[in-house]
């Protein structure tokens, strides 16, 4: 069983649920770039704790203040227990799934592995193992020392400067250094695997220690994978409980975000006063085209300002995780209100145009209003999988399940919004010689084709063409990702918007009203 400080949802009755998501609201998303994690009763063998891209001088602090293993008496000599660091190449995604039961991580020397931390509870010390030439990847024991300041590289006493002549050097005393043991020994050889001892504290049956990494050089930047290893959880019938708590520290000079992450307070604020700009301009045109104005028309509007305020409650988030390491719980509790409702009334928008709502009838078949149950109800369960995902840590079991959870649901929802665009598009190519108005007719067929094009370009740009974005480009440049996404979503309800607008000569809304009211009849 997993046990975080942001305690997800549990089974239970809808007032229960309606509690628990009530109080991750109150306590807003996770602790920013300073991760905290419980695990307690953990069988899983491999556990990705973070992800983060680090510029030069930027730095990373772990600091393991407990660690109970549950282990048998084993005839292993080496440690199967410890941290692994590596480094993820442009458009590869690393994964544990299809990986040999019994190859351990911690003993295989991968590609894209940097350092493992090998947890030795016998001998009360960590063996840190560094691969390939590093020269300017700085691993020391202790956290650094806390400064208002952007971290640097760690002063001469913190470095572990290589050798080309293979001798060694000694860890300083200043380290601030948790755990007692033996005073930690370096060896470093240019061009080879390097090791460094760190001392593991021993108390009431548990483990600690804290190390820092800090990137020394351009060569070094990229996207760094934290994850823990316990390899003799490895053999599926013999996992053993152990607990785990550990804090993360993540920095770069310019802050506390990723480097993909920095340009993001920026985009999303220019982002927001794009879609505040689009919102009023549309107003302005309602307003001066009253007689053709329908209820959808203002429900578009309402979605531009929704949209806009809920960037900006994210563009703050990030600028306040980006200063302090973490958001502001009442702003958190506000992004995560309007993105709810922006969710909502997207979809529910796209597909109340595509069934005609308001232009040509008032009231809604039963298959439509099915569609619009089912719309509606997942987008309350992918925003819970949003929520859960914001304030949840990334090495909670139950992590990944969510964040499928919420990409399946933000699938079903796309595909579902089609249907009513269907519908009306078969409707109209049924109807389109019968009833005596074929050009009007025609002109709405020839709208409806269009829209469906302009739905199915949204979906297929923010949801297949972004997400193989963000894993092609490099790490420094995956803040792409969100532009694209953004701006789609901004295309969209800018054609979308001149397609419908209220103006006399839109085919949309050349409807007789002695049509309307026999649609009106029909639906009856």
């Amino acid at each position: 069983m997993a046990v975080s400080e942001r305690r997800g949802l549990a089974r239970g009755s809808p007032a229960e649920w309606g509690k628990r998501l009530l109080l991750l609201l109150l306590l807003g998303g996770c602790s920013g770039r300073i991760h905290r994690l419980t695990l307690t009763g953990e069988k899983r063998a491999d556990i990705q704790l973070n992800s983060f891209g680090f510029y030069t001088n930027g730095s990373l602090e772990v600091d393991l203040s407990l660690l109970r293993l549950g282990l048998q008496e084993t005839d292993e000599k080496a440690p199967l227990v410890g941290f692994s660091l590596t480094r993820v190449r442009s458009g590869s995604v690393p994964s544990y799934s299809s990986r040999d039961p019994h190859d351990c991580p911690l003993r295989k020397n991968s590609s894209n592995l940097l350092a493992v931390f090998l947890i030795n509870t016998k001998d009360l010390q960590v063996q840190v193992r560094k691969y390939g030439e590093q020269k300017k990847l700085f691993i020391s024991p202790g956290l650094l020392p806390e400064a208002p300041s952007e971290p640097e590289l760690p002063k001469s006493e913190h470095r572990v400067n290589p050798k080309v002549d293979g001798g060694t050097t000694t860890a300083p005393d200043k380290a601030k250094l948790k755990p007692t043991g033996s005073q930690a020994d370096q060896q470093s050889i240019a061009g080879k695997d390097q090791d460094l001892v760190l001392g593991l504290g021993h108390l009431n049956n548990s483990y600690n220690f804290s190390f820092h990494v800090v990137i020394g050089s351009r060569a070094e930047e990229g996207q760094y994978n934290l994850n823990f290893h316990n390899c003799y959880n490895s053999v599926p019938g013999q996992e053993q409980p152990f607990d785990i708590t550990v804090m993360i520290r993540e920095k770069n000079p310019e802050g506390f975000l990723s480097a993909a992450e920095i340009p993001l307070f920026k985009l999303y604020m220019v982002m927001s006063a794009c879609f505040l700009a689009s919102g009023v301009f549309w107003v302005s045109i309602l307003c001066k085209n009253t007689y053709n104005v329908f209820k959808i028309h203002w429900l578009m509007a309402a979605l531009a300002f929704t949209k806009s305020v809920s960037l900006l409650f994210h563009s703050i988030n990030y600028y306040f995780i980006n200063s302090q390491g973490h958001p502001i719980e009442g702003l958190a509790v506000m992004h995560y209100i309007t993105h709810l409702l922006k969710g909502a009334l997207l979809f529910i928008t796209i597909a109340l145009i595509g069934s005609g709502w308001a232009f040509i009838k008032y009231i809604l078949s039963d298959k439509e209003k099915k569609v619009f149950g089912i719309v509606i109800s997942l987008q309350v369960l992918a925003n819970v999988a949003y929520i859960v995902i914001e304030s949840r840590e990334e090495g909670t079991s139950d992590y990944g399940v969510w964040k499928e959870i919420l990409f399946l649901v933000d699938l079903i929802c796309c595909g579902a919004i089609l249907f009513p665009v269907v519908w009306s598009i078969r409707h109209l190519q049924d109807t389109s010689g019968t009833d005596g108005k074929v050009a009007v007719n025609l002109a709405k067929l020839k709208l409806f084709r269009h829209y469906y094009v302009m739905v199915i370009c949204y979906i297929y740009f923010t949801r297949i063409i972004a997400i193989l974005l963000r894993v092609a480009v490099p790490f420094q440049w995956q803040w792409l990702y969100q532009l694209l996404v953004e701006g789609s979503t901004l295309a969209f309800f800018v054609l979308t918007g001149y397609k419908f607008q209220p103006t006399r000569n839109n085919p949309y809304l050349q409807l007789p009203q002695e049509d309307e009211e026999d649609v009106q009849m029909k639906q009856v």
